[in-house]
């Protein structure tokens, strides 16, 4: 029993490092207008400082995605709380673009080395016999951080002074004492070896892994993309189309899809990971069509309702493929497939949402969302439509 608690108290503990880490990532969020205003750049100079972020995160899953299975997972989050402490320091001596860039960099380096890294250290850290409870904790920490991230800083930038630069100085005050949480956490990798023996690996998955991983991963991507949308650009849409001006209000939109995807990732407790999938489909195209009607009828409760029913839909769907993916993999290979999967989750943040920022231009933001949610309501129906005809078995 002491072993038991022992081992949730651990698993809890990595899950709030990995909550604060993550927290970072979207910190920026309810700023942009600000920046935009301090340095005058457009809506597309937006959406790219948005994407430099996942394109980080990109690259380190490509390049290092197995390396906390090489020298341990305790290394690896350290490393990454350096990076994200890197990044808040960016920001706090931010006097033009190239200061942005450079901290949306690291904080994709910093997410990249923790996002699979992080997820399996905490699965690892439970009690034998809690793997779906701790497999919440994961996504949970994961969704809530980035959820968090905005609603800090919202709060912060409408009531607090120095709205650009108080958030970043919370978060590397929270970040000493992650760095601090970390150091006394066990390491769960038996046999580490030296970080000269890490490889990069072209994405690839075991063979047992690939009927799963299809379904899983357009899901994620479009999950992840509607995610992209409303961290990049909701702010300007708030203030532009339906003047909402309130900086924590604008934090809020964005963390209710957090979590609300929170919400959907418990929900798979009760549905099951052979239904989440699909179920999580569903409330993503949803979720799409409330804001396609958000954006032609310049409604908030749209807004609104598109963030709690997409962020649910994503929750279920992001939830279940993680858990029917990791399920599938060797124990030896997991964290390098839990990081393909996230490569492709990235991708759908990056690639979707600066084609937003370029046709924001030419046909405006609201006609630029719509071709967005045109694009990924057909991804989601392809994955959806697959997963009736082969349904993920719930062992797996």
């Amino acid at each position: 029993m002491d072993g038991d608690r022992q081992g949730w108290r651990q698993c809890f503990l990595s899950g709030a490092v990995f909550a604060v880490c993550m927290a970072g990532t979207t910190l920026p969020t309810p700023l942009y207008g600000l920046y935009q205003d301090k340095f005058g750049f457009s809506e597309l100079t937006v959406t790219v400082v948005y994407a430099v972020y996942a394109f980080g995160v990109i690259g380190v899953l490509l390049l290092a995605g197995n390396v906390s299975d090489v020298v341990g997972r305790r290394p690896v989050l350290l490393a990454g709380l350096g990076f994200a402490a890197a990044s808040a320091v960016c920001f706090l001596c931010a006097t033009g673009l190239g200061w942005l860039f450079a901290g949306r960099l690291l904080s994709g380096l910093s997410a990249g080395l923790f996002t699979g890294a992080a997820t399996v250290y905490v699965m690892e850290l439970a009690p034998y016999g809690g793997a779906s409870r701790a497999t919440f904790v994961a996504t949970a920490a994961n969704m809530g951080g980035l959820g968090c991230g905005p609603l800090l800083a919202g709060v912060l930038a409408q009531y607090a002074p120095w709205p650009l630069y108080l958030p970043f100085a919370v978060h590397l005050t929270l970040l000493a004492a992650c760095a601090a949480i970390t150091v006394g956490l066990g390491e769960t990798v038996p046999e580490r070896r030296p970080l000269s023996t890490v490889r990069p690996r072209r994405p690839g998955l075991p063979p047992q892994v690939r009927s799963v991983f299809a379904p899983a991963a357009i899901a994620s991507f479009v999950g992840f993309a509607l995610f992209g949308v409303f961290t990049s650009v909701s702010p300007a849409f708030l203030a532009e189309s339906l003047d909402v001006d309130n900086h924590a209000v604008s934090g809020l939109v964005v963390a209710l899809a957090f979590f609300a995807s929170t919400a959907g990732q418990l929900a798979v407790g009760r549905v099951g990971v052979a239904r989440s999938l699909p179920l999580g489909c569903a409330g993503l195209l949803a979720g799409l069509a409330l804001l396609a009607g958000a954006l032609r009828w310049d409604l908030l409760f749209l807004v609104v309702l598109s963030a709690l029913v997409g962020g649910v839909g994503q929750g279920l769907a992001f939830r279940g493929a993680l858990s029917a993916v990791a399920g599938a993999s060797p124990e030896d290979r997991r964290a390098a497939v839990i990081s393909t999967l996230f490569v492709v989750a990235y991708a759908g943040i990056s690639v979707p949402v600066i084609g937003v920022g370029v046709l924001s231009g030419p046909i405006g933001l609201e006609g630029a969302g719509l071709v967005f949610i045109a694009c990924m309501a057909l991804l989601v129906s392809t994955a959806a439509v697959y997963l009736l005809r082969r349904p993920v078995r719930a062992g797996m």
